[in-house]
C-alpha cells in the first residue's frame, strides 16, 4: 500500500530488502529528473511477478508510468515499449526467480541486441511471494518448501552469466545502502545499452542473509560483500572476469562497455541508410 495507491493491499514483510531497492529507484529517478530536466512521465517501469514485481505499485514521489507484466516477461515487454518509443527511459524490476528462472531465456537476446534499458534484479535466493521455494540462486543443499531434502541443483552465478552473454553494463549492489544503490541504477539508466544492476536484497522471512552479507565481528562472520577498489578498471573485460571469479560479492560497477552501439543507435543507422518505399513499390516486388 502507498499514498498513491491506497487501494492496493500488497505488503512486504518487515525488513525486506526490497524496501531499500524501492527507495534507491526513487532516489535514482529524482536525481535523473534534476540532471536531465526530463519529466517523470518519460520513464516507464516494467515489473515482473513476485514480491519485487510489486515495486511498481509502491513507488512514492512523482511517479513514472508503470506496467505490471506477467511472470518472467519484463524484458520482452520492455523491448516492446522501447521499440514503440525509443526516447523513453525504460527500467525493469524483477526478482531472482522471475528474472533468472522463467525469464532467463529473454536475457541473452536483449544483451546481444544491446537494448538500451536498465534492469534492476532483486536477489534474495528464494521465491518469497510463493512461500519460500528454491530459486536459481539458492545454494546447493539448502532445504526449502520445494526442496525439503536439500536442493540438488547447483546455483547459478548471475554476474558471470551477464558477462558471458554480453551485457554491456553490469553492476552489483546492496539493498541496505539505497543512496549508493541509487548511483548504480542511475548509471545504468544513463548507459547507452543493456544494463543490469544485480542487487543483494535479503528475504527476512525465508532467507535472511543480512548477517552473511554484512558480516558480524562478534560472531566471527567476515561478510561476503566488499567495495570494488577505486583503481579498478571497469572497462577491462578480463579484469571483470577475474573480479567475478574471486571469492565474495563485489559491490559497484563491474563492467561497462560504451563502445558498442545500442539497439536504438543501430536501428537509427539502418533507417537512415535505407530508402523508404511506398505501397505500390512494395507490391511491385510480388508477381501476381
Amino acid at each position: 500500500m502507498s499514498k498513491k495507491n491506497p487501494e492496493y493491499d500488497f505488503a512486504w514483510c518487515p525488513g525486506c530488502g526490497d524496501f531499500g531497492v524501492r527507495r534507491a529507484v526513487e532516489f535514482a529517478l529524482n536525481d535523473r529528473i534534476k540532471e536531465t530536466e526530463e519529466i517523470i512521465e518519460n520513464t516507464v517501469v516494467v515489473a515482473g511477478i513476485g514480491c519485487s514485481g510489486n515495486l511498481v505499485h509502491l513507488l512514492e514521489d512523482p511517479q513514472p508510468f508503470g506496467l505490471h507484466g506477467i511472470h518472467g516477461r519484463s524484458l520482452p515487454i520492455a523491448f516492446g515499449v522501447k521499440m514503440a518509443n525509443p526516447d523513453l527511459n525504460v527500467l525493469t524490476v524483477a526478482g531472482d526467480g522471475d528474472f533468472l528462472s522463467i525469464g532467463m531465456e529473454h536475457i541473452a537476446p536483449q544483451a546481444t541486441r544491446n537494448l538500451d534499458i536498465c534492469s534492476v534484479v532483486m536477489d534474495n535466493g528464494v521465491y518469497g511471494l510463493t512461500k519460500g521455494q528454491s530459486s536459481p540462486t539458492t545454494d546447493y543443499g539448502v532445504k526449502t518448501t520445494s526442496t525439503p531434502y536439500g536442493k540438488i541443483e547447483d546455483k547459478i552465478h548471475p554476474l558471470k552469466y551477464y558477462l558471458t552473454i554480453g551485457a554491456s553494463f553490469i553492476a552489483s549492489g546492496y539493498s541496505s545502502k539505497p543512496r549508493d544503490l541509487a548511483k548504480l541504477i542511475q548509471a545504468g539508466m544513463e548507459h547507452p545499452g543493456f544494463a543490469v544492476v544485480h542487487v543483494q536484497s535479503p528475504c527476512t522471512t525465508y532467507n535472511d542473509t543480512y548477517e552473511i552479507l554484512k558480516g558480524n565481528a562478534k560472531k566471527g562472520v567476515p561478510g561476503l560483500m566488499y567495495d570494488i577498489p577505486e583503481e579498478y578498471d571497469r572497462t577491462d573485460r578480463l579484469a571483470a572476469e577475474e573480479l567475478i571469479n574471486s571469492p565474495g560479492i563485489p559491490v559497484g560497477i563491474i563492467y561497462e562497455d560504451k563502445t558498442r552501439p545500442s539497439l536504438t543507435a543501430e536501428t537509427n543507422r539502418i533507417t537512415e541508410s535505407v530508402k523508404s518505399r511506398d505501397v505500390a513499390q512494395l507490391l511491385s516486388d510480388y508477381d501476381f
